[in-house]
């Protein structure tokens, strides 16, 4: 099952399995140790270089430094993922944005390639707003393009080039994110040029415990993710302890960043237009209210129809029903 949008929230009590949950969707690459990370939020994370890393001029003759994170090191294995996939990896002069680096391919393609999953665990134990501001800005700049079969994807930087150039010793900044080897080098080179973007393949998923040893969340951060309430998506019924009766759904990353409407013609809504009333219906229950959704909340909606495929009203209810529970009520 394609996600409609590669950012989840995953809300609860303590020991629901929401970590175990993340674990098990990266178990089912069969290469678990490449394609998962667990980082633990710690309570004194307040600015992006917490998450991402940071330039340090602490050496002892004063040049500049980059100082990487577990994060930031497993952002560059999914890199290495989609290159190791055989997908191209190249730069293309768009007319609205210039000189851009995408990765190009064909759908078959991206069968080949995992995703990569990095679970933030007690993601609200600090401010989420202030160490995660970067990705979540960086996040709605990933866009798909599609022609026919044919797709190409680029994303804006989250390691920008700036930060890279101003590294005294590159060759140990390469080596830290794991692209010593021969055979990417000319990836580094494009990286160094264009930065390290979020790969198409990278699927973050917070844990998060609404209690008073944690943060609260801002429309900001809720905006821009699925969240799931594990009280209501997977509740822990004792009776299936020792044969459970459920199994998760196999996820992976979204191969959309904004809906088209020749999307959607192979699905039910075929011109998105029951979605877009029923979107309007719920708006107008909250009129006067600082709760109203946007664009946004529209796009991730018709995604959902696209990634799901409803063939009949009630599949097309169910996508409704799970946006609901995912995006609005939250």
């Amino acid at each position: 099952a394609y996600l409609s949008k590669p950012f989840l929230l995953l809300a609860g009590i303590s020991g629901t399995g929401k970590t175990r949950f993340v674990r098990e969707q990266a178990k089912t690459s069969k290469q678990f140790a490449e394609t998962y990370c667990l980082t633990s939020v710690r309570p004194d994370w307040h600015e992006p270089s917490d998450l991402l890393g940071y330039i340090s001029r602490l050496a002892t003759d004063g040049q500049a430094e980059y100082i990487t994170t577990d994060v930031l090191q497993f952002i560059a294995e999914a890199w290495r993922g989609i290159a190791d996939s055989g997908l191209t990896i190249e730069v293309q002069e768009g007319e609205d944005q210039g000189e851009r680096l995408v990765v190009a391919g064909e759908r078959d393609e991206l069968d080949k390639v995992l995703p990569y999953w990095l679970c933030l665990d007690e993601m609200n134990l600090a401010p989420v707003e202030q160490y995660f501001a970067d990705y979540l800005s960086v996040l709605e700049t990933r866009e798909w393009r599609w022609e026919e079969g044919a797709f190409t994807y680029s994303s804006d930087a989250l390691l920008k080039p700036t930060s890279i150039q101003e590294v005294a010793d590159k060759d140990k900044l390469r080596k830290d994110l794991g692209f010593e080897s021969a055979e990417y080098d000319e990836l580094w080179q494009l990286i160094c040029e264009f930065g390290l973007a979020i790969p198409f393949n990278l699927i973050v998923a917070g844990t998060v415990n609404m209690d008073e040893t944690t943060h609260g969340f801002s429309r900001k951060v809720i905006d821009r993710a699925l969240s799931f309430d594990f009280g209501e998506f997977f509740p822990n019924d004792y009776n299936q302890f020792f044969s459970p009766e459920n199994q998760d759904k196999t996820l992976s990353f979204p191969l959309y960043s904004h809906a088209k409407k020749e999307h959607l013609t192979s699905t039910v809504d075929s011109d998105g237009q029951q979605s877009i009333d029923f979107l309007s219906t719920v708006n107008k229950v909250l009129a006067n209210t600082p709760f109203q959704l946007a664009f946004r909340a529209l796009n991730e909606l018709l995604l959902a129809v696209i990634s799901t495929n409803p063939q009949d009203d009630l599949t097309l209810k169910a996508v409704w029903d799970d946006f609901l529970m995912c995006k609005v009520l939250p």
